[in-house]
């Protein structure tokens, strides 16, 4: 039996998450969901046969729906998460979590009170290139890990002056909210816990444009350090290179992979074939629910990389490193 879920937020996002199920999965399905601004979205919702609401309330009420899926603007997700896990519904919530660790640690206590899944959506956990660089790190392919090296950029966007993007308070520290926190989660999953954050966020003008450009050095509680970038306003980067004592191995985009031991002939290249990153997350979240497999990404992880979120943005702020 799917799993039926609702959708609150279905802006670009949401429909690439909806899109990336509807008529492909045996899991769950979506009937039901609520929007913002529901006249643009009514012509969408009645081609992928989605009942529109009125309200996350809306969603909330109906006991045929087994979960909801938040594709909201990151700063109402707390109240959400925490509405959703009261009413029993099982949630599903895109990154970033939420913008501090104190309402991270109330959101996923909310659902482990309630019994409820919560499963937050950084989808580049299911990229095949990265199961095998963190496959490759436990096994000690590469020895003991030493030192890290991460970009994660993109072309930017202009957007306009109302739209969530364009506030700061929703948006600290440059592209962090919308790219940087795929790379710390990816850290996270593949280091472990991170215990010391000195970053730096400077705005740079190019022509009419202006951008921000994020770096820190990272410390973490195996030892090992790190530097990761962000920014947005240059051509699309996921770039992760751990060395070890015997090797380093490296993620060069979303389907390569390198490695290269010490006393090897020459670098060796793997290559993995696309993957739906969002429906392997989607049915991911449905297997958790269905008791048949933990969701790969831990409530506790989703906490630590919220905390790991507002340590950078309060290090840019003071200028001076924050421990965790």
């Amino acid at each position: 039996m799917k799993l039926r879920a609702g959708i609150a937020g279905l802006g670009r996002w949401g429909q690439v998450l909806v899109d990336s199920i509807y008529g492909k999965s045996e899991t769950l399905t979506v009937v039901a969901g609520c929007s913002g601004r529901k006249e643009k979205v009514a012509a969408y919702c009645a081609d992928k046969r989605i009942d529109l609401r009125n309200t996350f309330a809306d969603l909330l009420k109906d006991e045929n729906l087994d979960a909801v899926i938040i594709a909201t603007p990151h700063g109402q997700h707390t109240d959400q998460i925490i509405a959703a896990a009261e009413a029993g519904k099982h949630v599903f919530v895109e990154k970033p979590f939420t913008m501090t660790k104190e309402s991270a640690e109330r959101a996923r206590n909310a659902c482990a009170t309630a019994g409820v899944v919560c499963a937050l959506g950084h989808n580049r956990r299911f990229l095949p290139s990265m199961k095998r660089l963190r496959n490759l790190i436990d096994g000690g392919e590469i020895g003991d890990p030493v030192h890290v090296e991460a970009n994660i950029s993109s072309v930017g966007r202009d957007y306009s002056a109302d739209h969530w993007r364009s506030d700061p308070t929703q948006c600290p520290a440059g592209s962090m909210t919308g790219l940087g926190v795929h790379m710390t989660d990816a850290l996270i999953s593949i280091m472990g816990p991170i215990t010391q954050v000195n970053a730096t966020s400077e705005v740079r003008s190019y022509g009419d444009i202006e951008s921000a450009v994020t770096f820190m050095t990272l410390r973490f509680a195996s030892g090992a350090t790190g530097v990761f970038s962000t920014m947005f306003q240059t051509a699309p980067v996921w770039f992760l290179r751990v060395s070890g004592n015997h090797g380093w191995a490296e993620v060069r985009d979303f389907h390569r992979l390198a490695n290269y031991k010490i006393g090897g002939a020459k670098e060796n290249l793997e290559k993995f074939a696309k993957t739906d990153i969002e429906r392997a997350e989607l049915e991911a979240f449905a297997k958790a629910v269905a008791g048949k497999a933990p969701y790969p990404l831990s409530p506790d992880d989703a906490v630590h990389g919220t905390a790991v979120f507002e340590a950078v943005v309060k290090s840019v702020e003071t200028g001076t490193p924050v421990n965790l």
